[in-house]
């Protein structure tokens, strides 16, 4: 798969995620389906971490041959505050990292070997694998938001039912 066409997804996703978050309310940006799930403003800061701690950190000690930084983003949820956190600015911040992110991907990533190996926690994952994972890492995150709104919307009509819709 083409460099580019991963470069075009991640700034497709950005653009996404932004259409899906634009008009929420900081009601339905704070609400949770249940205590164990995270709300939409949980979801954009954890992003927001990621495209600043993870995925395109994790490519360039890679590219860098540097040892892969541990992290543990399912404990930044609470160690970072996230569900405090104010709800534009961190959709803002998320928009603003990802485009950073894209711009160095177009300066640098025309050169890469992306069969080039790092050893991480997980095993042995390729410049490759990184980079698509990373696209994946979207989508998962995506459906998430999209999932986050089907259920906020069925809370919302109630007492009346969506059934008529079709399956979830």
């Amino acid at each position: 798969m083409a460099l580019q066409f991963l470069i075009d997804r991640l700034q497709d996703n950005a653009q996404a995620i932004q259409s899906l978050l634009n008009a929420v309310s900081e009601d339905q940006a704070r609400w949770k389906p249940s205590a164990d799930e995270w709300s939409m403003v949980e979801v954009i800061n954890h992003l927001y971490d990621e495209e600043l701690l993870d995925f395109p950190a994790h490519l360039k000690e890679a590219l860098e041959n540097k040892p892969w930084s541990p992290i543990d983003p399912m404990t930044w949820v609470i160690s970072n505050g996230y569900a405090q956190k104010e709800w534009a600015s961190s959709l803002r911040a998320f928009l603003s990292a990802r485009e950073t992110s894209l711009q160095w991907l177009l300066m640098k990533s025309d050169s890469w070997d992306l069969d080039k190996r790092i050893i991480t926690p997980f095993g042995s994952l390729s410049i490759g694998d990184i980079f698509h994972s990373w696209l994946a890492h979207d989508y998962l995150h995506l459906r998430q938001l999209i999932q986050l709104h089907y259920h906020y919307a069925v809370m919302q009509a109630e007492p009346y039912q969506v059934r008529y819709a079709g399956e979830w």
